[in-house]
């Protein structure tokens, strides 16, 4: 059993890096497609440019050893930027086609950090 949860965290954790790495770097570059979206969001383009590097130095922190604290913080981010994005786009009636995205990144966020191994919780989850 934990065998498996290893292997499906490590799944996890890879798929939710290259999601959030791929998303961040789109912001940054401020690709076409993605001014598009936050536009029709209603959010400030200045937003991208803060969540692209938020991702990025995110996906490190997932990555790396240790650093358990900063870990729970960054899932917790993860969690509520890729839950807004939903959200957004539920409001504003978007495409249903538009959760695609946010909602598989927001299932692997729960994922890694459900099944993510002892060594990268804090002492009082252990």
């Amino acid at each position: 059993m934990e065998k498996r949860n290893k292997i499906i965290y490590w799944i996890a954790t890879l798929w939710l890096a290259l999601g959030m790495t791929s998303t961040g770097i789109v912001q940054l570059i401020k690709m076409d497609e993605e001014v598009k979206n936050f536009s029709n969001l209603g959010y400030p383009l200045y937003l991208m440019s803060i969540l692209g590097v938020w991702k990025i130095l995110g996906v490190i922190t997932i990555l790396i050893p240790k650093f358990p604290l900063l870990k729970e913080w960054t899932y917790a981010g993860f969690f509520f930027a890729m839950s807004g994005a939903a959200i957004s786009h539920i409001i504003i009636g978007d495409n249903p086609t538009t959760l695609i995205g946010p909602l598989l990144l927001l299932f692997l966020t729960i994922v890694s950090w459900y099944l993510r191994p002892v060594s990268r919780k804090t002492a009082f989850q252990n």
